[in-house]
């Protein structure tokens, strides 16, 4: 039984295709299309401005085809100067539709000298005020109809594809030009805005309704809302994760527009929004740095970065060539990472005009005395931030070996090329996994804090601290891009043990409270970043797979998505990690750093422990001396074989 199609089915099908075609032609094509719909507006217009003024249809055609004749190629010469057959139907809007104001205006110049002033036999001279008001009418509505049929109505009809729609939150400048934005992009549809002012409730935007935010889950809810973007740029991080909180409660799809730092140019468009990151959620407000703490270590000087294509070395580079540094030496044992770090500092050199700062990256290893020797000794740093260490925990477990090398005696080489050097500053950027450790890597960085204690309690003119802080959000250890990976692999995430926690912190405020804490240094102190509360890495992943608008599976919801796996604790892993050894830190001038007093071994004595676990190549023997230089390490021994490379 054949399927009846309806008249109206058939009218749409033909105009879809007639879209189809007309977007699927060449860019010359099209403009040639635009130029004979102007000319046959042109004329009809010249036709209807004579009905208006004799009032009646009845007239002579002969002096319409006159105006005509003139009319025409004056306003398509004009059209093609003033740009107007550059402009994409499909993208017309208001400024658009004053471009094609301004050039009826200019080519009505001519016709009013000539029709008007001038005067034509059979012509009425009020002509040339009328057809350009008429002609500008129907060219306008051509563009505004054009765009509507080549992007609304094609977009909605094309084989049922999904129009998302939208929530705004946010009716400022930054929302209304969001707004504005999408309407160029027939992938979504503004249902409504919400905002926290409650003075605009019920108010209307563009003819779209807004509404106060504690209306926002009945709003989502009545409107059938599949996706809301955040338009907040300049709200504190507090408010806007109380406000994802919410929306995560609400099984709706979530993007943002950056902060207002990252916004540059001041102008929003659908390309700036991103999807939520879990930072969103667990990044702090940062305090403002204080400039003279920024400064202390960096302004004018010659500042070395080991481990400067790292997660943390490669931010403090970024925050380093913006306070005003002489000369930066990235120094890292990575030729991919040093590539990476020197060409995106080229970049910010050139867009923020720091031509003068010379950034030069080095290749070498922390372990390399010569090498590190003949660094010091041509460039003389008077800055050094050593963030060079492996901080993998299982791998290090594996190679425990290789880990004490670099690690331990890495820092010693490096302490000593710059004390050699006579370096005003020397800051060691530590973990803490050091704090009574349960793991090869955390003793390591605790032997290497001893190691810079050592050095400072020499009395010998250089400044030796060390920053302790907890995990960085996105670095290359943390667990979010491998929770990120697993949840676009479709799962599962693993996770060690749901009663993990750990502390969190951006990348960009551990790097500046990592300078402002090298600035308040006097020598010897061991520097704790208040790293806030503590975060249950399940109720993490469960997060990350609600931002991905995807859903748990587990027992209350045996359908979900992605399921969260518990694979039991690595070795050496804690269940929490602690920031200090002993209790009642010191406050410092900087609200979020403290200072930690902590034992430490005399130099005499670090120095021969050093030596012997120099000559040992066997892990149960490096472990040994290992435990003497940090008698709080409570070793969690596995069954892991050291490898071949130790």
């Amino acid at each position: 039984m054949k399927e009846v199609v309806s008249q109206d089915e058939l009218y749409r099908n033909f105009i879809i295709s007639l879209c189809k075609y007309l977007l699927s032609l060449r860019r010359s094509k099209k403009k040639f299309v635009v130029l004979f719909s102007d000319s046959l507006l042109c004329f009809i217009s010249v036709f209807i401005a004579f009905s208006l003024r004799v009032g009646a249809l009845d007239f002579s055609i002969e002096p319409p085809l006159i105006f005509s004749l003139v009319a025409i190629p004056l306003y398509i010469f004009t059209f093609f100067i003033n740009g107007i057959y550059s402009t994409i139907f499909r993208f017309a809007g208001s400024r658009t539709i004053f471009q094609l104001a301004k050039a009826v205006v200019l080519c009505a110049v001519p016709l009013v000298a000539v029709f008007m002033l001038w005067g034509v036999d059979g012509v009425p001279r009020t002509i040339a005020m009328i057809q350009p008001m008429v002609f500008f009418g129907l060219a306008a509505s051509s563009r505004v109809v054009g765009r509507y049929i080549l992007m609304e109505f094609t977009a909605a009809s094309k084989g049922g594809a999904k129009i998302d729609r939208v929530l705004i939150y946010g009716a400022g400048k930054s929302g209304r030009q969001l707004a504005l934005s999408l309407r160029h992009d027939a992938r979504f549809t503004t249902i409504a805005f919400v905002d926290d002012d409650e003075r605009l409730d019920r108010q209307q935007l563009d003819g779209v309704t807004i509404y106060h935010s504690s209306r926002l889950a009945e709003v989502i809810a009545t409107q059938e809302i599949s996706a809301v973007l955040l338009a907040l740029p300049r709200i504190p991080r507090k408010r806007r994760r109380e406000i994802m909180d919410e929306l995560l409660k609400l099984q709706v799809h979530v993007q943002t527009l950056p902060s207002l730092d990252e916004l540059v140019d001041g102008k929003i468009s659908i390309n700036d929004l991103r999807e939520i990151q879990i930072e969103d959620l667990l990044g702090r407000d940062i305090v403002t740095p204080n400039s003279l703490l920024m400064g202390r270590t960096i302004v004018g000087k010659t500042v070395l970065v080991s481990g400067a294509g790292g997660s943390i070395g490669s931010e403090l580079c970024r925050q380093i060539v913006g306070n005003g540094v002489r000369q930066l030496i990235l120094f890292d044992i990575s030729e991919y990472a040093l590539y990476q770090i020197e060409r995106e500092l080229s970049i910010i050199r050139c867009k923020q005009g720091l031509d003068q700062i010379e950034v030069i990256p080095v290749l070498g290893s922390v372990t390399d005395r010569a090498r590190l020797e003949f660094v010091f000794g041509r460039w003389r740093p008077e800055t050094v931030y050593h963030a060079a260490a492996y901080k993998h925990v299982p791998l290090v477990e594996a190679n425990p070996v290789e880990g004490i090398r670099n690690n331990i005696f890495g820092t010693e080489e490096i302490v000593r090329a710059a004390d050699q050097a006579s370096v005003s500053d020397f800051i060691l950027v530590s973990t803490d996994k050091a704090v009574r450790p349960t793991n090869i890597m955390g003793a390591t960085k605790r032997a290497a804090e001893q190691v810079v204690q050592a050095y400072a309690n020499r009395n010998n003119g250089a400044r030796f601290s060390i920053v302790r802080f907890g995990n960085v959000l996105g670095s290359s250890g943390s667990v979010v891009p491998l929770f990120r990976r697993q949840i676009q692999a479709g799962g599962p995430i693993t996770l060690t043990h749901r009663d993990v926690t750990r502390y969190f912190m951006t990348i960009p405020e551990a790097a500046q409270l990592v300078i402002q804490a090298g600035g308040l240094a006097r020598g010897g102190e061991v520097f704790v970043l208040d790293m806030g509360k503590s975060v249950r890495i399940a109720d993490l992943a469960r997060a990350m797979v609600d931002l991905s608008g995807l859903t748990v599976r587990d027992d209350d919801d045996p359908d979900g998505d992605i399921e969260i796996v518990e694979i039991g604790l690595r070795s050496g892993e804690k269940l929490y990690e602690e920031l200090l050894i002993g209790n009642a830190p010191e406050p410092t001038r900087h609200k979020r750093i403290m200072m930690a007093h902590e034992n430490f071994l005399p130099w005499d004595k670090m120095q021969a422990l050093l030596q012997q676990l120099h000559k040992s190549r066997r892990r149960d023997e490096a472990l040994a001396l290992l435990k003497q230089i940090v008698p709080e390490f409570e070793h969690q021994r596995d069954d892991l074989k050291e490898a071949q490379a130790s």
